[in-house]
């Protein structure tokens, strides 16, 4: 009995310990019940991210921008739709990048900065989606009048998993900055989204506006097959394309029109001003500006060589541009669908504005930047560099690849020896372009050749002779010759860095003497004092550009000092250097008198020859 007696006594004292943690367990549960109730209490706003009146003091809705800048929260694109209500407060904070709605704007010319925009922190996020950007068109744009009886447009807007705030705001932008009598519809078209607030949520929302609708695509198309798409549901005379994240200036649109109505085989693009993602400064653009891509099929904007006087009625005449941009361009429906539309098969994002800007200049049509339009994108450059998945370079090297074998005849090789992943792709397989082919017989379209001769004849066509072009390898150092980050020529310093293999640091020693570099050609290895640097080629050629390679002894001899460009090996010297002379440091290149030195040996590394 007294064995038994333990036994039991001590089966008593579990259960009265499992009798306490369910009770313990009905209390939290209840008390966060009553929590959630007293939420339920406020009410459920009719779109997501619209401030509730009668918030707690404690908490404050906002945007996916904000929430980049807080490391602590959960990204909103991993939350359910009704997750996005309340989050962490930033009131109070004295970060002035958390000032979400400020616009810091920076005029190039004066550089002078004044802030533009303010909608406060209590603001209610329906009246940030309506927020202006500043004006930064030039006076005489705002005199310009525009006929009643311009075409009409669709403008179309594709999105795939895009952040609620950015789709919404693009969208009022277009409706609240564009005359009724030009915009027909506004197409959203959805690229197989998977975020819960871009079904049911978006489908509601959009049935409260008029003239917007909303069509969704079966399966995963990229931006080229979802413009597709868009295209062929649209009625209106002309297709705008637009980004979303894009803001619109007023007016905006009848520039654009105006153009297309004058010769409906162009293809216009309005000037695209850069907001920085995290300070929200207001970046803008100065013009005269025109699109472009070197050797490596990327594109980029620059400035036009060639200056215009702001006072003459040059300041705001349309320049021709070799490219266009895919942030919003504007093309006549029916010529979109006699140059055959967008590729479908270059597949998610990259080149595909290349390849339609290639294709129209070669067959019967012409691209314009136009001065009076203006509309605004976040600048892609300020992302914060994440490392991109394989599968997704690998596929942008088969556009490339598509675009290279389609358009560029025997100009492609040049590609192929700077881009050596997708030279190695292409070895392995190739594009079944026999419809673009086709196309291209069809429309009778002329070859790369007259595009290099009369719409780029600033882009430098490599001569890459053999044992003269490729990425400049230091022997004794290792490495290759690169610029220093963040700089650009003129006067950019020239240093030694890990080989890329990217052809963004390819080298080609022309009959001329210039060491062109770089994917375009455009710069040229220059010499100021002892220093290796970076400069604009020039024509004719300057005794200062010029330079001879030395096959013997590797040596890259500088024909006007007669000097030999050396890495520096080790650290600074012991001498002290002469005033206002920096020192050298392991990695700089410099001229040094030719000894032979390892140090002064150099090789042209052609990783591949097509």
């Amino acid at each position: 009995m007294g064995q038994w007696g333990v036994h039991r006594r001590m089966l008593c004292l579990w259960l009265s310990l499992l009798g306490f943690a369910f009770l313990l367990l009905i209390v939290v549960e209840r008390f966060h019940r009553g929590k959630y109730h007293s939420y339920q209490k406020l009410g459920t706003p009719r779109h997501p991210f619209q401030r509730t009146p009668g918030l707690p003091d404690d908490l404050e809705l906002i945007g996916d921008a904000a929430l980049e800048l807080l490391p602590d929260l959960v990204p909103i694109n991993s939350l359910k739709e009704d997750q996005l209500l309340f989050v962490a407060s930033t009131q109070g904070t004295k970060d002035p990048l958390l000032k979400k709605w400020n616009y810091k704007v920076l005029l190039p010319a004066t550089r002078k900065e004044l802030v533009f925009g303010d909608v406060g922190e209590d603001a209610q996020d329906e009246e940030d989606t309506r927020r202006s950007p500043p004006d930064a068109r030039h006076p005489r744009c705002l005199g310009e009048q525009y006929e009643d009886f311009l075409p009409s447009a669709s403008v179309v807007i594709c999105f795939h998993n895009e952040a609620w705030e950015s789709l919404v705001r693009t969208l009022h932008s277009v409706l609240s900055t564009t005359r009724r009598s030009f915009l027909l519809e506004l197409l959203l078209v959805d690229d197989l989204s998977t975020q819960d607030h871009l079904k049911t949520t978006l489908s509601e929302y959009v049935s409260h506006l008029d003239g917007v609708r909303l069509v969704r695509s079966a399966q995963r198309l990229g931006v080229a097959g979802c413009r597709n798409l868009g295209a062929s549901e649209a009625s209106g005379e002309v297709l705008v394309f637009v980004d979303p994240e894009c803001e619109c200036h007023e007016g905006w649109l009848e520039p654009l029109l105006e153009r297309l109505a004058r010769d409906r085989t162009r293809v216009v693009s309005p000037v695209v001003d850069a907001i920085h993602r995290q300070t929200f400064e207001y970046n803008v653009t100065q013009w005269p500006v025109w699109g472009v891509f070197d050797w490596n099929l990327d594109f980029s904007w620059e400035p036009k060589p060639q200056l215009l006087d702001q006072d003459s009625a040059l300041a705001i005449e349309p320049v021709l541009s070799p490219a266009l941009g895919g942030g919003v361009l504007a093309i006549d429906r029916h010529f979109f669908h006699h140059v055959g539309g967008f590729d479908p098969g270059i597949l998610l994002r990259g080149g595909e504005q290349i390849e339609l800007s290639i294709r129209v200049w070669l067959c019967g049509g012409s691209m314009e930047v136009v001065p009076c339009s203006r509309v605004a994108q976040p600048d892609r450059r300020h992302l914060p560099r994440l490392p991109s998945r394989f599968q997704d370079r690998e596929q942008l090297e088969r556009n490339k690849i598509r675009i290279a074998e389609t358009w560029m005849d025997a100009y492609r090789k040049i590609f192929y020896r700077r881009d050596t992943l997708a030279h190695f792709i292409r070895q392995s397989e190739g594009p079944n372009i026999t419809e673009r082919l086709q196309l291209k017989k069809t429309l009778a379209c002329r070859d790369f050749h007259w595009y290099l001769t009369k719409i780029r004849p600033q882009l430098y066509v490599p001569q890459d002779r053999p044992g003269l072009s490729g990425e400049l390898y230091s022997v004794a150092v290792g490495g290759c010759v690169d610029r220093v980050p963040g700089q650009g020529a003129p006067a950019g310093a020239m240093i030694l860095a890990p080989c890329s293999g990217t052809g963004s640091q390819h080298c080609d020693l022309n009959s001329d003497g210039e060491v062109r570099w770089g994917p375009a050609g455009g710069f040229c290895l220059d010499a100021v004092g002892e220093r290796v640097v970076l400069s604009e080629c020039q024509r004719p050629v300057g005794d200062r550009l010029q330079w001879t390679f030395i096959k013997l002894s590797g040596q890259l001899l500088h024909r006007q000092s007669q000097l030999c460009m050396e890495a520096v090996k080790v650290g600074p010297p012991q001498r002290s250097p002469p005033p206002n002379v920096v020192r050298a440091r392991s990695g700089d290149l410099i001229l040094r008198p030719c000894t032979r030195h390892p140090t002064q040996q150099w090789h042209f590394e052609q990783l591949v020859s097509p």
